[in-house]
């Protein structure tokens, strides 16, 4: 019997299941129609290849409209990818096609390997030079890089001060160990000791803006700008350009950083206090979000389980929603000030913590225009729901909803991934939201050894994920109905394992794209993402490949990205006749 099925479905907001091909920009005269047409004359060729564009144009405008996407922010990168989760609303979702084909493994030639030392999770893409190219950037524990975009080449990094620098061999030793044995108790130990650098990690949350400013908020309370030495040139090398110290009765480590539609920066620490900083890093506003007090001694476990834990979204309004330990909190930028009061539109409402570590999601935005709005994510009870509050003013004839703590909540509903007798699960990733749907994955590892703590449980699927003996499998979808106005279960997969992926919607092409894992070796897997049902699935390799809880995220051209313990990889697949 299948275990994929929709379950109560709600209207779905992208209907054509249509599959663009691998490419998520194809030259027209690549097509087979318009090659057909090389008996015509010039000028029929190009009144045929104008309607091809317009009417491409317009299928785009009516797949926006119908996937809810934000406004473009004009002074972020000019690229579907400024900022960590592509950008202010936090969705991973991208108007851009994926790969598409029949499952197979990857050649050699199709999986770009990039070491750029550990923990670079996130990779941004930027706008294009004055020379017509454009370029990657990202950072982890040990340096900044800047890679060619077309080669995928490095084109130069920058060490950070004062920090261990990780050498290639170094990695390379490592990968090996793990490919030697990545289960049981000793392999375990490895997982420790490479986990133990995360403990440096300092430079999370990054934004490059349209002048290709590279910010990085820091654990140490600052924000540090990098760029070009030439902004013209692409080539150039990476240098500082600046840094901006939180005042001292700022405290805490930064925890989220994004950019107003305004074009002020915006970060939040661990003990709740929301900055804005101007992009010259030469002004600043700072407010301290309710309930608060204390937050300095609220943290519940070791690095990342403090009073704020994750970043926030922007909506074009400069509404903030960022989630404590027990509230989901809206406050208000006004162009010259932040705002927690709600004469002003901020607003406040509590969510169930049954567990007591908050949400370990960063809130995503759903619905736009004239859409039903909402901010989502998934509550900290031990078996989390799938939780939707009401983004602006609550419908004047709305009830509070049963078994929920505050009328502000639109839906609630327990992440099951079919099981009915699940009682506890729990995720360390954002909600996926494209269009009324919202999607979680199961992080909780299958089998944990009796002697490992509690605490430690997350080494299993970070570093150790592809096992079959701890890899959790299960992907469910929610969706919101705005004719009932329920929240519904749309569909679950149990056959597929994402063990620590952070999955992106490719929306040109209807499918949800995560690094998976099948018989120990990583994979692409790519799930309709309209019926949950699999798409096709294509073999990378072994640990050299580990996603361990990076993005997947899809480029401007249609290729595959994420990042690894030790570097970063692009996925190439070549299509083959018949795809």
């Amino acid at each position: 019997m299948s275990t994929i099925g929709r379950i109560s479905p709600g209207p779905e907001q992208i209907h054509s299941h249509s599959k663009p091909p691998t490419s998520g920009v194809v030259s027209t005269f690549q097509s087979p129609a318009i090659r057909r047409l090389r008996g015509f004359s010039r000028a029929s060729v190009s009144r045929v290849i104008w309607l091809f564009l317009v009417l491409t144009e317009v299928f785009l405008l009516e797949t926006a409209a119908a996937a809810n996407l934000p406004s473009r922010n004009l002074f972020l990168a000019d690229s579907h990818n400024a900022m960590a989760h592509n950008d202010p609303a936090q969705q991973d979702a991208q108007m851009l096609a994926g790969p598409s084909g029949l499952s197979r493994q990857l050649g050699d030639h199709e999986i770009q390997y990039l070491h750029t030392g550990p923990a670079h999770f996130g990779q941004v893409i930027s706008g294009e030079y004055a020379d017509g190219k454009r370029v990657f950037w990202g950072n982890g524990i040990d340096r900044i890089v800047k890679v060619d975009y077309d080669t995928y080449e490095m084109i130069d990094e920058y060490p950070f001060p004062g920090t261990t620098y990780y050498d290639e061999a170094r990695a390379e030793a490592s990968i090996a160990r793990f490919d030697e044995n990545n289960s049981g108790f000793f392999a375990l130990i490895h997982a420790f000791q490479e986990a133990g650098k995360l403990r440096d990690l300092a430079n999370l949350y990054t934004v490059l803006d349209r002048d290709h400013n590279y910010y990085i908020g820091s654990k140490t309370g600052q924000i540090l700008v990098f760029g070009d030495e030439d902004p013209r040139d692409s080539r150039s090398r990476i240098v500082k350009k600046g840094e901006f110290q939180f005042p001292d009765s700022v405290t805490g480590p930064v925890m989220g950083l994004s950019m107003t539609y305004d074009g002020w920066l915006i970060a939040a620490t661990e003990h709740g206090y929301i900055v804005a900083v101007s992009r010259d890093l030469s002004q600043f506003h700072w407010v301290r979000l309710k309930h608060s007090e204390g937050a300095e001694d609220k943290a519940t476990k070791p690095t990342g389980y403090g009073w704020i834990r994750n970043a926030f979204a922007i909506d074009e309004d400069g509404g903030i929603y960022i989630a404590s330990q027990s509230h989901m909190h809206k406050v208000i930028w006004t162009g010259d000030r932040l705002s927690v009061n709600e004469t002003d539109g901020a607003w406040t409402a509590e969510y169930l913590n049954g567990w007591g570590h908050g949400t370990g999601a960063t809130p995503s935005l759903m619905g736009f225009g004239e859409e039903d709005q909402f901010v989502v994510i998934t509550d900290g009870q031990p078996q989390m729901n799938m939780l939707l509050f009401w983004r602006n003013g609550i419908p004047q004839n709305w009830q509070q909803l049963p078994n929920t703590p505050n009328r502000r909540i639109a839906g609630q509903l327990p992440v099951t991934m079919g099981d009915a007798s699940l009682t506890q699960i729990q995720s360390e990733q954002s909600v996926v939201v494209s269009g009324y749907g919202a999607m979680v994955v199961n992080n909780a590892p299958r089998n944990i050894p009796w002697y490992l703590p509690e605490r430690a449980t997350g080494l299993l699927v970070g570093y150790l994920g592809s096992h079959p003996e701890y890899q959790p499998y299960g992907l469910q979808k929610f969706i919101w109905n705005p004719d009932t106005q329920t929240l519904d279960y749309a569909w679950v997969n149990r056959e597929i394992s994402s063990p620590s992926s952070v999955p992106t919607v490719g929306i040109l092409s209807d499918r949800v794209y995560f690094i998976g894992a099948r018989d120990n070796r990583f994979t692409l897997e790519a799930l309709d993402w309209s019926t949950g049902e699999a798409d096709f699935h294509y073999v990378i390799g072994g640990q050299r490949y580990n996603v361990m809880y990076s993005g997947t995220s899809i480029d401007e051209d249609g290729r595959i990205h994420y990042g690894t313990p030790w570097g970063r990889v692009r996925l190439t697949p070549v299509s083959r006749r018949g795809e």
